[in-house]
């Protein structure tokens, strides 16, 4: 598989994602509020790793200017769901394009446009978390980046 959105609906991929948020809600007895959604949509306009503060921005742009302790909420909700991954290395997030059920997803990050994708590997996390526990260490979380260049932006070079 390439990394690259050419030929991606867009529309359709935030679609999906909104109403994966809405089920995956309901199965948890969680609430996905208004304010929640609205995050979750900001957040899933593209697919680049998007701040709190433009989250913010993105909220203004068609109503009430949220505040920041609000968003950071809806964003600690949504991580917490699975729904969208934090991007440690550029401290933002980017919606959660597939169901991994509780299991960790690497992210490509790609260096000059911004995209970031997921990557299931789960057998790569299991070798991983094996080697842990080899060690003595029980893993509560894993983030893994990769940074490097996308198909998009590679073909240029």
């Amino acid at each position: 598989m390439t990394l690259s959105l050419d030929h991606h609906d867009h529309a359709q991929c935030t679609a999906d994602i909104l109403s994966r948020a809405e089920q995956t809600c309901a199965s948890r007895g969680a609430r996905l509020t208004e304010q929640r959604r609205e995050v979750l949509s900001c957040v899933a306009q593209s697919h680049a790793a998007v701040g709190a503060y433009d989250i913010i921005e993105r909220m203004a742009d068609h109503g009430p200017r949220p505040a920041p302790i609000t968003v950071y909420r809806a964003l600690d909700f949504l991580e917490a769901h699975g729904l969208v991954h934090k991007v440690e290395s550029r401290n933002a997030f980017v919606a959660c394009s597939r169901p991994h059920q509780g299991m960790p997803a690497a992210l490509l990050v790609c260096e000059n446009c911004g995209l970031v994708a997921e990557l299931d590997e789960p057998s790569a996390f299991a070798a991983l978390e094996t080697a842990a526990r080899a060690r003595g260490f029980r893993v509560r979380r894993s983030v893994i980046e990769l940074s490097g260049i996308c198909g998009t932006c590679g073909r240029g070079m």
